[in-house]
């Protein structure tokens, strides 16, 4: 079982932090307690310090409600959530999600901004909070609570830089409850602040360490940065690659510490994403789940499974069938990749060996609900109504129980096991930093691999593939185009909630076409200010294209 004392968080600290930001910007608190007199010691400053970080897996992993994870993969070429028989359709919510076709009204488009904005209120509150106590008289140092404020800091950019990522031009508030009506700032003018704040803070954080696995440390703050860099073009109009590879050096160097000794690529393309994943070498930040001690599971099960999946992995629950890789996702992959036959499943679905009957071979087999109710589960990597003799592409509103391959990159463990459901949600982990400084110096040069680039791809991908297939499947200079790299990010970080920004980067997100959606208008780059803010604060614009 986990050791991750500091993000079990009191139910009653929690509950006297909790306060809302989902209309205006003005934080509410709903306590009376001084700061004075309710951080009477260290557990009660962590609580604090801690809530933005709880907070988090609302919007930022894989939780069956709108967050920013949610838009970077429904609107992006890997994933969708299309209508299976009767299950599914929802107001065609996630029908306008895949063909780019939003509203600004659509709950998807209001929440994220109003669960990321929350986190933000939690953070300034904690800051504010933190500024005006005296440490010494709860028996901490005033070099903790530099480290702490700085912490919260860089966690509040972050909140800000998933916000400016999905919303372009927002508010930018730092003191609770000012201004009453926040003005919009230019989607630069964030990024600068953003950036200052990382800088200001990332040096004061301590190294990565496992006591801080789901805490902030500067290997998460240089990751930040990194990401920051490498996309400054898109949001600022000038790049920053020199800056993106510094940031990544940092990491890469073993300046920044890591989990378990220095930073490592994982041998296994499994471990960063397993049951205890806190002790994988390459994950750098990482959202925390400890389900045995807390009762708080990862949200994947929900979204990704199947009515009878439980079946599968020997597990106490089921999924709602949502989420399904498309078909042309599922085919970038070779069938020699270890991450085709890893990641997702494909196929007759076989119950879990504890769960089969020895003496009846048929008994094997996980039986569908739906289409195919008590016939064997078989996923099939195409989306339409193949129990009526379709064929063709199919579409979003043509799928059935067992349309497309599914997600199993994040295991569960079997409910037996001591670290049962105890995934943490991988926010950063070296592999990217890897991607990111390989695709600055490919920028730097023209859109050309160097020998530096290709290594640092190869060392990544060398992994999904044995020994005897390696030789056909590295990459050369003139192998790794700036297409295949796009291609090759894709592969890697399926599900990981990056594909959208990845696209957009690289300039395919509202060109490209993938199953059955086309091309769409520039605009869908960023999304829409949402109605319901627009309508209750004046200084809001909106975004160009929703007028």
């Amino acid at each position: 079982m986990k050791k991750l004392q500091p993000i079990r968080i009191i139910g009653l600290l929690t509950a006297l932090f909790a306060f809302s930001t989902c209309t205006k910007l003005d934080e509410k608190i709903y306590s009376a307690v001084s700061q004075t007199n309710f951080y009477n010691n260290r557990q009660e400053v962590m609580a604090a310090v801690l809530r933005p970080f709880t907070h988090a897996r609302a919007w930022a992993t894989m939780q069956d409600r709108h967050g920013y994870w949610r838009l970077q993969e429904l609107t992006a070429d890997q994933q969708a959530w299309p209508q299976k028989g009767r299950h599914g359709y929802d107001g065609a919510q996630w029908i306008r999600q895949h063909y780019h076709e939003w509203t600004v009204t659509d709950r998807a488009i209001e929440e994220p901004w109003e669960l990321i904005y929350w986190g933000i209120g939690f953070c300034n509150n904690t800051i504010r909070d933190l500024t005006d106590l005296d440490f010494t008289r709860i028996g901490m140092t005033e070099e903790e609570k530099a480290s702490i404020i700085a912490e919260t800091k860089v966690i509040r950019a972050w909140h800000y830089l998933k916000l400016m990522d999905l919303y372009g031009n927002i508010p930018i508030v730092t003191t609770v409850g000012e201004p009453a009506n926040p003005p919009t700032r230019p989607r630069a003018e964030v990024f600068a602040f953003i950036e200052q704040e990382l800088k200001d803070n990332v040096d004061l954080l301590p190294n990565l360490e496992p006591s801080l696995v789901g805490r902030v440390s500067k290997a998460a703050g240089y990751a930040m940065l990194a990401e920051l860099y490498l996309n400054a073009e898109v949001w600022t109009g000038t790049p920053r690659w020199d800056d993106c590879i510094a940031a990544c050096d940092k990491i890469i160097n073993g300046e920044c510490g890591g989990l378990n000794g220095p930073p490592a690529l994982d041998t296994s393309i499994l471990a960063p994403f397993s049951v205890t994943n806190h002790k994988s070498t390459e994950n750098l930040f990482q959202i925390a789940y400890d389900y045995r001690a807390s009762g708080d599971a990862p949200g994947y099960p929900a979204v990704f499974w199947h009515y009878r999946q439980r079946q599968i992995y020997n597990a106490d629950r089921d999924g709602n069938n949502e989420w399904v890789v498309t078909p042309n996702a599922f085919d970038s992959y070779k069938d020699n990749d270890l991450r085709k036959q890893e990641w997702f499943l494909i196929g007759l679905q076989k119950k879990h060996p504890a769960l089969r009957d020895p003496n009846n071979p048929a008994d094997s087999i996980v039986l569908g609900t739906e289409e195919y109710a008590n016939q064997p589960l078989v996923f099939v990597n195409n989306i339409r109504r193949n129990s009526e003799g379709e064929n063709g592409e199919g579409g979003m509103t043509r799928g059935e129980e067992n349309s497309g391959a599914r997600f199993n990159k994040y295991r569960p463990g079997q409910v037996t096991d001591p670290d049962y459901l105890g995934n943490d949600f991988v926010v950063y982990r070296l592999t990217e930093i890897y991607f990111n400084k390989a695709e600055a110096l490919m920028r730097k040069n023209n859109g050309v691999a160097t020998q530096e680039a290709v290594d640092l791809i190869n060392a990544c991908r060398k992994r999904a593939f044995t020994d005897a297939d390696w030789p056909t499947e590295a990459y050369t200079t003139s192998t790794l185009t700036m297409e295949e790299l796009l291609a090759e990010r894709g592969r890697e970080f399926i599900f990981e909630g990056k594909r959208r920004s990845d696209m957009i980067r690289f300039g395919t997100f509202t060109t490209a076409s993938w199953w059955d959606h086309q091309p769409s208008n520039p605009d869908k780059a960023l999304f829409p200010i949402p109605q319901k803010q627009l309508a209750i604060n004046p200084a809001l614009k909106q975004n160009k294209g929703y007028d």
